[in-house]
Protein backbone atom coordinates (compact mmCIF):
# COMPACT_ATOMS: atom_id res chain seq x y z
CA UNK A 1 0.00 0.00 0.00
CA UNK A 2 0.77 1.30 -1.15
CA UNK A 3 2.81 5.56 -0.16
CA UNK A 4 4.88 4.51 -1.97
CA UNK A 5 3.38 2.62 -3.64
CA UNK A 6 1.77 3.65 -1.18
CA UNK A 7 0.51 0.82 -0.87
CA UNK A 8 2.12 4.92 -1.67
CA UNK A 9 2.88 5.46 -1.64
CA UNK A 10 5.34 5.26 -2.95
CA UNK A 11 5.50 2.54 -1.24
CA UNK A 12 7.44 0.73 -3.71
CA UNK A 13 4.60 1.28 -6.04
CA UNK A 14 6.04 3.31 -8.87
CA UNK A 15 3.53 5.10 -11.13
CA UNK A 16 3.45 3.73 -14.65
CA UNK A 17 1.53 4.74 -17.68
CA UNK A 18 1.53 1.63 -19.78
CA UNK A 19 2.12 -2.07 -19.60
CA UNK A 20 5.85 -2.73 -19.88
CA UNK A 21 7.29 -4.36 -22.94
CA UNK A 22 9.91 -7.06 -23.04
CA UNK A 23 12.96 -6.19 -20.95
CA UNK A 24 16.02 -8.30 -20.24
CA UNK A 25 17.08 -9.63 -16.88
CA UNK A 26 15.51 -12.12 -14.52
CA UNK A 27 14.01 -10.46 -11.48
CA UNK A 28 13.58 -7.10 -13.21
CA UNK A 29 9.82 -7.19 -12.80
CA UNK A 30 9.40 -7.05 -16.59
CA UNK A 31 7.83 -9.60 -18.87
CA UNK A 32 10.11 -11.46 -21.23
CA UNK A 33 8.86 -13.47 -24.18
CA UNK A 34 10.77 -16.75 -24.03
CA UNK A 35 12.80 -18.20 -26.86
CA UNK A 36 10.83 -21.33 -27.85
CA UNK A 37 14.10 -23.23 -28.35
CA UNK A 38 15.22 -22.60 -24.77
CA UNK A 39 14.20 -24.92 -21.98
CA UNK A 40 13.43 -28.00 -24.08
CA UNK A 41 16.04 -30.14 -22.46
CA UNK A 42 14.90 -33.26 -20.61
CA UNK A 43 12.99 -32.56 -17.41
CA UNK A 44 13.67 -35.94 -15.89
CA UNK A 45 15.90 -34.50 -13.16
CA UNK A 46 13.50 -31.78 -11.91
CA UNK A 47 12.45 -32.12 -8.26
CA UNK A 48 10.08 -30.34 -5.93
CA UNK A 49 12.90 -28.16 -4.64
CA UNK A 50 14.30 -27.32 -8.07
CA UNK A 51 14.69 -23.66 -8.87
CA UNK A 52 17.02 -21.79 -11.14
CA UNK A 53 19.35 -19.63 -9.01
CA UNK A 54 18.44 -15.94 -8.98
CA UNK A 55 21.00 -13.36 -10.09
CA UNK A 56 23.55 -12.36 -7.44
CA UNK A 57 22.93 -8.99 -5.81
CA UNK A 58 24.66 -7.05 -3.03
CA UNK A 59 23.64 -8.14 0.47
CA UNK A 60 20.34 -6.69 1.66
CA UNK A 61 20.93 -4.06 4.39
CA UNK A 62 19.83 -5.22 7.81
CA UNK A 63 17.62 -2.13 7.79
CA UNK A 64 17.09 0.71 5.36
CA UNK A 65 15.83 2.99 8.13
CA UNK A 66 17.18 6.54 8.18
CA UNK A 67 19.55 6.73 11.15
CA UNK A 68 20.96 9.65 13.10
CA UNK A 69 24.08 10.98 11.41
CA UNK A 70 22.87 10.18 7.91
CA UNK A 71 22.27 12.97 5.37
CA UNK A 72 18.85 14.48 6.22
CA UNK A 73 18.17 15.64 2.68
CA UNK A 74 15.11 17.91 2.76
CA UNK A 75 13.91 16.52 6.11
CA UNK A 76 13.24 18.79 9.04
CA UNK A 77 12.77 17.41 12.53
CA UNK A 78 10.28 18.26 15.25
CA UNK A 79 10.94 17.12 18.83
CA UNK A 80 7.53 16.76 20.42
CA UNK A 81 8.29 15.49 23.93
CA UNK A 82 6.70 12.45 25.60
CA UNK A 83 3.52 10.87 24.26
CA UNK A 84 1.03 8.74 26.18
CA UNK A 85 -0.29 5.98 23.95
CA UNK A 86 -3.79 4.61 23.52
CA UNK A 87 -2.64 1.13 24.58
CA UNK A 88 -1.49 2.47 27.93
CA UNK A 89 2.18 2.65 27.01
CA UNK A 90 4.30 5.75 26.69
CA UNK A 91 7.03 7.04 24.44
CA UNK A 92 9.39 9.20 26.51
CA UNK A 93 10.41 11.25 23.48
CA UNK A 94 8.82 11.62 20.05
CA UNK A 95 10.39 13.08 16.94
CA UNK A 96 8.66 13.52 13.60
CA UNK A 97 10.58 14.05 10.38
CA UNK A 98 8.73 16.21 7.88
CA UNK A 99 9.13 18.22 4.70
CA UNK A 100 7.42 21.40 3.58
CA UNK A 101 6.81 23.21 0.31
CA UNK A 102 5.42 26.68 -0.34
CA UNK A 103 4.90 29.45 2.22
CA UNK A 104 2.44 29.73 5.06
CA UNK A 105 0.14 32.75 4.85
CA UNK A 106 0.18 35.23 7.72
CA UNK A 107 -3.20 34.00 8.92
CA UNK A 108 -2.17 30.35 8.46
CA UNK A 109 -5.17 29.62 6.26
CA UNK A 110 -3.40 27.89 3.38
CA UNK A 111 -1.90 24.84 5.10
CA UNK A 112 -2.32 21.38 3.57
CA UNK A 113 -1.33 18.15 5.35
CA UNK A 114 -0.33 15.21 3.12
CA UNK A 115 -0.28 11.79 4.80
CA UNK A 116 1.56 8.89 3.21
CA UNK A 117 0.67 5.21 2.80
CA UNK A 118 2.34 2.18 4.41
CA UNK A 119 5.83 2.33 2.90
CA UNK A 120 5.86 5.99 1.96
CA UNK A 121 7.63 8.82 3.75
CA UNK A 122 7.87 12.61 3.92
CA UNK A 123 9.45 12.89 0.46
CA UNK A 124 6.22 13.53 -1.43
CA UNK A 125 7.82 15.47 -4.24
CA UNK A 126 11.37 16.22 -5.28
CA UNK A 127 14.28 14.53 -6.95
CA UNK A 128 16.27 11.60 -5.66
CA UNK A 129 19.53 12.70 -4.08
CA UNK A 130 21.43 12.82 -0.81
CA UNK A 131 19.14 11.58 1.94
CA UNK A 132 16.44 10.57 -0.56
CA UNK A 133 17.33 7.47 -2.60
CA UNK A 134 14.10 7.66 -4.60
CA UNK A 135 12.14 10.56 -6.13
CA UNK A 136 8.99 11.86 -4.48
CA UNK A 137 6.16 9.35 -4.44
CA UNK A 138 3.38 11.80 -5.47
CA UNK A 139 5.26 14.18 -7.76
CA UNK A 140 2.30 14.79 -10.03
CA UNK A 141 0.07 15.89 -7.13
CA UNK A 142 2.23 18.43 -5.25
CA UNK A 143 4.29 21.26 -6.69
CA UNK A 144 4.07 24.53 -8.61
CA UNK A 145 1.04 24.34 -10.89
CA UNK A 146 0.12 20.84 -9.63
CA UNK A 147 -3.34 20.01 -8.24
CA UNK A 148 -1.99 20.93 -4.79
CA UNK A 149 -0.24 24.01 -6.08
CA UNK A 150 2.66 25.02 -3.86
CA UNK A 151 2.47 28.55 -5.28
CA UNK A 152 -0.89 28.73 -3.46
CA UNK A 153 -0.67 26.19 -0.64
CA UNK A 154 1.79 25.52 2.19
CA UNK A 155 2.22 21.74 2.17
CA UNK A 156 3.45 19.69 5.12
CA UNK A 157 4.23 15.97 4.86
CA UNK A 158 5.40 14.10 7.98
CA UNK A 159 6.91 10.65 8.14
CA UNK A 160 4.38 8.76 10.25
CA UNK A 161 5.09 7.92 13.89
CA UNK A 162 6.42 4.36 13.83
CA UNK A 163 7.93 4.83 10.38
CA UNK A 164 11.57 4.43 9.46
CA UNK A 165 12.51 7.60 7.63
CA UNK A 166 13.40 9.96 10.45
CA UNK A 167 10.39 9.77 12.75
CA UNK A 168 10.45 7.87 16.03
CA UNK A 169 10.08 4.18 15.28
CA UNK A 170 11.51 0.79 16.18
CA UNK A 171 14.86 1.56 14.51
CA UNK A 172 15.22 4.82 16.44
CA UNK A 173 17.50 5.20 19.42
CA UNK A 174 15.81 4.55 22.77
CA UNK A 175 16.82 6.44 25.93
CA UNK A 176 19.42 3.78 26.75
CA UNK A 177 21.27 4.51 23.51
CA UNK A 178 20.22 1.28 21.77
CA UNK A 179 17.60 0.84 19.01
CA UNK A 180 14.10 0.29 20.34
CA UNK A 181 13.69 -2.99 18.44
CA UNK A 182 11.34 -5.43 20.20
CA UNK A 183 10.75 -2.92 23.02
CA UNK A 184 8.93 -0.45 20.78
CA UNK A 185 5.34 -0.07 22.03
CA UNK A 186 2.14 -0.83 20.18
CA UNK A 187 0.82 2.19 18.27
CA UNK A 188 -2.61 3.05 16.90
CA UNK A 189 -3.76 5.49 14.25
CA UNK A 190 -4.92 7.79 17.06
CA UNK A 191 -1.42 7.86 18.52
CA UNK A 192 -0.04 8.82 15.12
CA UNK A 193 -2.55 11.63 14.74
CA UNK A 194 -1.85 12.83 18.29
CA UNK A 195 1.79 13.27 17.28
CA UNK A 196 0.78 15.09 14.09
CA UNK A 197 -1.45 17.44 16.12
CA UNK A 198 1.61 18.40 18.15
CA UNK A 199 3.55 18.98 14.93
CA UNK A 200 0.82 21.36 13.77
CA UNK A 201 1.08 23.19 17.11
CA UNK A 202 4.84 23.52 16.70
CA UNK A 203 4.43 24.90 13.17
CA UNK A 204 1.82 27.40 14.32
CA UNK A 205 -0.96 25.87 12.23
CA UNK A 206 -4.31 26.19 14.00
CA UNK A 207 -6.28 24.51 11.23
CA UNK A 208 -5.66 22.72 7.96
CA UNK A 209 -7.34 23.88 4.79
CA UNK A 210 -7.06 20.27 3.63
CA UNK A 211 -5.88 16.97 5.10
CA UNK A 212 -5.32 14.48 2.30
CA UNK A 213 -4.06 10.91 2.14
CA UNK A 214 -4.62 7.54 0.54
CA UNK A 215 -4.61 3.96 1.78
CA UNK A 216 -3.06 3.89 5.28
CA UNK A 217 -2.69 7.67 4.97
CA UNK A 218 -6.46 7.84 4.54
CA UNK A 219 -6.90 6.20 7.93
CA UNK A 220 -5.15 9.17 9.49
CA UNK A 221 -7.15 11.62 7.36
CA UNK A 222 -10.39 10.31 8.85
CA UNK A 223 -8.91 10.14 12.35
CA UNK A 224 -7.82 13.79 12.07
CA UNK A 225 -11.40 14.76 11.17
CA UNK A 226 -12.78 12.84 14.18
CA UNK A 227 -10.07 13.74 16.72
CA UNK A 228 -9.67 17.44 15.94
CA UNK A 229 -12.73 18.57 13.97
CA UNK A 230 -12.09 22.23 14.84
CA UNK A 231 -8.69 22.03 13.15
CA UNK A 232 -9.73 20.51 9.82
CA UNK A 233 -11.62 22.51 7.20
CA UNK A 234 -11.64 19.82 4.50
CA UNK A 235 -10.46 16.26 3.98
CA UNK A 236 -9.69 14.06 0.99
CA UNK A 237 -9.87 10.35 1.85
CA UNK A 238 -8.61 8.29 -1.07
CA UNK A 239 -8.82 4.49 -1.50
CA UNK A 240 -9.23 3.94 2.23
CA UNK A 241 -11.71 2.95 4.93
CA UNK A 242 -13.07 3.98 8.32
CA UNK A 243 -12.67 0.51 9.82
CA UNK A 244 -10.59 -2.41 8.58
CA UNK A 245 -12.61 -5.50 7.72
CA UNK A 246 -12.10 -9.13 8.67
CA UNK A 247 -10.76 -9.83 5.18
CA UNK A 248 -8.24 -7.00 5.45
CA UNK A 249 -7.14 -8.09 8.92
CA UNK A 250 -6.59 -11.60 7.56
CA UNK A 251 -4.38 -10.26 4.78
CA UNK A 252 -2.39 -8.08 7.16
CA UNK A 253 -2.00 -11.01 9.56
CA UNK A 254 -0.37 -13.20 6.92
CA UNK A 255 2.09 -10.42 6.14
CA UNK A 256 3.02 -10.15 9.80
CA UNK A 257 3.34 -13.93 10.03
CA UNK A 258 5.85 -13.95 7.17
CA UNK A 259 8.12 -11.49 9.02
CA UNK A 260 7.72 -12.98 12.48
CA UNK A 261 8.47 -16.48 11.18
CA UNK A 262 11.78 -15.40 9.63
CA UNK A 263 14.44 -16.72 12.07
CA UNK A 264 16.57 -13.70 11.21
CA UNK A 265 13.85 -11.42 12.60
CA UNK A 266 15.12 -12.31 16.09
CA UNK A 267 11.92 -11.08 17.73
CA UNK A 268 12.70 -7.60 16.39
CA UNK A 269 16.23 -7.28 17.77
CA UNK A 270 18.26 -7.61 14.59
CA UNK A 271 19.87 -4.19 14.18
CA UNK A 272 23.36 -5.24 15.23
CA UNK A 273 23.79 -8.07 12.73
CA UNK A 274 25.70 -7.76 9.42
CA UNK A 275 24.03 -6.86 6.15
CA UNK A 276 22.50 -9.93 4.54
CA UNK A 277 21.68 -11.42 7.96
CA UNK A 278 18.54 -9.40 8.66
CA UNK A 279 14.89 -10.44 8.18
CA UNK A 280 14.78 -9.52 4.50
CA UNK A 281 13.25 -12.85 3.44
CA UNK A 282 10.23 -12.41 5.69
CA UNK A 283 9.87 -8.74 4.78
CA UNK A 284 10.09 -9.58 1.08
CA UNK A 285 7.39 -12.25 1.37
CA UNK A 286 5.17 -9.84 3.30
CA UNK A 287 5.55 -7.35 0.47
CA UNK A 288 4.68 -9.99 -2.11
CA UNK A 289 1.48 -10.86 -0.22
CA UNK A 290 0.58 -7.19 0.00
CA UNK A 291 1.44 -6.44 -3.61
CA UNK A 292 -1.19 -8.88 -4.84
CA UNK A 293 -3.80 -6.68 -3.15
CA UNK A 294 -2.29 -3.51 -4.60
CA UNK A 295 -2.90 -4.70 -8.16
CA UNK A 296 -5.95 -6.20 -9.83
CA UNK A 297 -6.46 -9.66 -11.27
CA UNK A 298 -7.17 -8.07 -14.65
CA UNK A 299 -3.83 -6.30 -14.69
CA UNK A 300 -1.80 -9.32 -13.56
CA UNK A 301 -3.52 -11.58 -16.09
CA UNK A 302 -3.18 -9.10 -18.93
CA UNK A 303 0.35 -8.03 -18.16
CA UNK A 304 1.82 -11.41 -17.24
CA UNK A 305 -0.62 -14.25 -17.80
CA UNK A 306 1.32 -17.50 -17.90
CA UNK A 307 4.42 -16.19 -19.65
CA UNK A 308 7.63 -17.74 -18.27
CA UNK A 309 10.32 -15.41 -16.99
CA UNK A 310 12.87 -15.19 -19.78
CA UNK A 311 14.57 -18.52 -20.37
CA UNK A 312 13.29 -20.00 -17.11
CA UNK A 313 11.12 -23.09 -17.48
CA UNK A 314 8.45 -23.52 -14.76
CA UNK A 315 8.48 -27.28 -15.44
CA UNK A 316 12.12 -27.31 -14.36
CA UNK A 317 11.66 -25.20 -11.25
CA UNK A 318 11.84 -21.87 -13.06
CA UNK A 319 9.44 -19.00 -12.59
CA UNK A 320 6.59 -17.48 -14.47
CA UNK A 321 7.01 -13.76 -15.16
CA UNK A 322 4.49 -12.82 -12.47
CA UNK A 323 6.58 -14.72 -9.91
CA UNK A 324 9.66 -12.78 -10.98
CA UNK A 325 7.66 -9.56 -10.67
CA UNK A 326 6.72 -10.34 -7.07
CA UNK A 327 10.28 -11.43 -6.24
CA UNK A 328 11.49 -8.11 -7.61
CA UNK A 329 9.11 -6.04 -5.49
CA UNK A 330 9.84 -8.07 -2.36
CA UNK A 331 13.58 -7.57 -2.79
CA UNK A 332 13.16 -3.90 -3.64
CA UNK A 333 11.19 -3.12 -0.50
CA UNK A 334 13.63 -5.04 1.71
CA UNK A 335 16.37 -2.73 0.43
CA UNK A 336 14.53 0.49 1.28
CA UNK A 337 12.45 -0.20 4.40
CA UNK A 338 12.64 -1.66 7.90
CA UNK A 339 10.95 -4.90 8.97
CA UNK A 340 10.00 -3.61 12.43
CA UNK A 341 8.36 -0.51 10.97
CA UNK A 342 6.42 -2.73 8.58
CA UNK A 343 5.17 -4.74 11.58
CA UNK A 344 4.36 -1.63 13.63
CA UNK A 345 2.45 0.14 10.86
CA UNK A 346 0.60 -2.97 9.73
CA UNK A 347 -0.65 -3.43 13.29
CA UNK A 348 -2.03 0.13 13.24
CA UNK A 349 -4.06 -0.85 10.18
CA UNK A 350 -5.31 -4.01 11.89
CA UNK A 351 -6.61 -1.99 14.87
CA UNK A 352 -7.92 0.94 12.79
CA UNK A 353 -11.52 1.64 13.80
CA UNK A 354 -12.83 5.19 13.67
CA UNK A 355 -15.87 4.13 15.70
CA UNK A 356 -13.95 2.72 18.68
CA UNK A 357 -15.29 4.41 21.85
CA UNK A 358 -17.31 6.78 19.66
CA UNK A 359 -20.55 4.83 19.35
CA UNK A 360 -19.60 3.01 16.14
CA UNK A 361 -18.36 3.99 12.70
CA UNK A 362 -21.50 5.72 11.46
CA UNK A 363 -21.80 7.77 14.65
CA UNK A 364 -18.16 8.83 14.42
CA UNK A 365 -18.45 9.78 10.74
CA UNK A 366 -21.65 11.72 11.43
CA UNK A 367 -19.69 14.00 13.77
CA UNK A 368 -17.18 15.00 11.06
CA UNK A 369 -17.64 18.70 10.32
CA UNK A 370 -15.10 19.01 7.49
CA UNK A 371 -16.06 19.18 3.85
CA UNK A 372 -15.10 15.82 2.43
CA UNK A 373 -13.85 14.45 -0.87
CA UNK A 374 -14.02 10.65 -1.00
CA UNK A 375 -12.25 8.92 -3.89
CA UNK A 376 -12.38 5.20 -4.69
CA UNK A 377 -10.59 3.14 -7.34
CA UNK A 378 -13.18 0.99 -9.05
CA UNK A 379 -10.89 -2.07 -9.29
CA UNK A 380 -9.49 -1.77 -5.74
CA UNK A 381 -9.46 -5.13 -3.96
CA UNK A 382 -7.62 -3.87 -0.86
CA UNK A 383 -9.77 -0.96 0.32
CA UNK A 384 -12.92 -1.62 -1.61
CA UNK A 385 -15.27 0.91 -3.20
CA UNK A 386 -17.98 -0.23 -0.75
CA UNK A 387 -15.85 1.08 2.11
CA UNK A 388 -15.53 4.47 0.42
CA UNK A 389 -19.29 4.52 -0.14
CA UNK A 390 -19.77 3.90 3.59
CA UNK A 391 -17.63 6.95 4.42
CA UNK A 392 -19.35 9.22 1.90
CA UNK A 393 -22.82 8.15 3.02
CA UNK A 394 -22.16 8.96 6.68
CA UNK A 395 -20.10 12.19 6.54
CA UNK A 396 -22.50 15.17 6.38
CA UNK A 397 -20.13 17.28 4.29
CA UNK A 398 -19.32 14.62 1.70
CA UNK A 399 -20.69 14.51 -1.80
CA UNK A 400 -20.98 11.31 -3.80
CA UNK A 401 -17.89 9.13 -4.13
CA UNK A 402 -15.64 10.22 -6.99
CA UNK A 403 -14.39 7.20 -8.91
CA UNK A 404 -11.04 6.56 -10.52
CA UNK A 405 -11.44 4.07 -13.35
CA UNK A 406 -8.43 1.81 -13.57
CA UNK A 407 -7.31 -1.72 -14.36
CA UNK A 408 -4.46 -1.36 -11.87
CA UNK A 409 -6.41 -1.89 -8.65
CA UNK A 410 -5.49 -0.13 -5.40
CA UNK A 411 -2.35 1.35 -6.94
CA UNK A 412 -4.60 3.33 -9.24
CA UNK A 413 -4.41 6.18 -6.69
CA UNK A 414 -0.75 6.53 -7.70
CA UNK A 415 -0.87 5.49 -11.33
CA UNK A 416 -4.00 7.29 -12.56
CA UNK A 417 -2.51 10.66 -11.72
CA UNK A 418 -4.64 12.64 -14.18
CA UNK A 419 -7.92 11.36 -12.76
CA UNK A 420 -6.91 11.73 -9.11
CA UNK A 421 -5.37 15.13 -9.76
CA UNK A 422 -8.49 16.41 -11.47
CA UNK A 423 -10.72 15.36 -8.54
CA UNK A 424 -8.38 16.97 -5.99
CA UNK A 425 -7.93 20.19 -7.97
CA UNK A 426 -11.69 20.57 -8.46
CA UNK A 427 -12.31 19.98 -4.75
CA UNK A 428 -9.68 22.49 -3.68
CA UNK A 429 -11.28 25.12 -5.90
CA UNK A 430 -14.62 24.44 -4.18
CA UNK A 431 -13.32 24.69 -0.62
CA UNK A 432 -10.54 27.27 -0.92
CA UNK A 433 -10.96 30.34 1.20
CA UNK A 434 -10.68 33.69 -0.61
CA UNK A 435 -7.17 35.10 -0.30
Amino acid sequence: MTQPDPRTQAPDRTPRRAMPGAQPGAGSGAVEVPDPLVGRRARRGATLGSRRPLPERPPVPVTAAWRDGADPGRRQFADLGPLKLESGGRLPTVRLAYETWGELDEDGSNAVLVLHALTGDSHVTGEAGPGHPTPGWWQSMVGPGAPIDTDRWFVVAPNVLGGCQGSTGPASTAPDGQPWGSRFPLLTVRDQVAAEVRLADLLGIDSWALVIGASMGGHRVLEWAATAPDRVDAIAAIATCAQTSGDQIAGFHTQLAAILADPRYRDGDYYGVPDGEGPHVGLGIARQIAHQTYRSAVELDTRFGRIPQGAEDPLEGGRFAVQSYLDHHGDKLARRFDANSYVTLTRTMITHDLGRDRGGVEAALAQVTARALVIAVDSDRLFTPAQSERVAAAVPGAGPVRYVHSDFGHDGFLIEEDQVGRHVADFLREVARPR
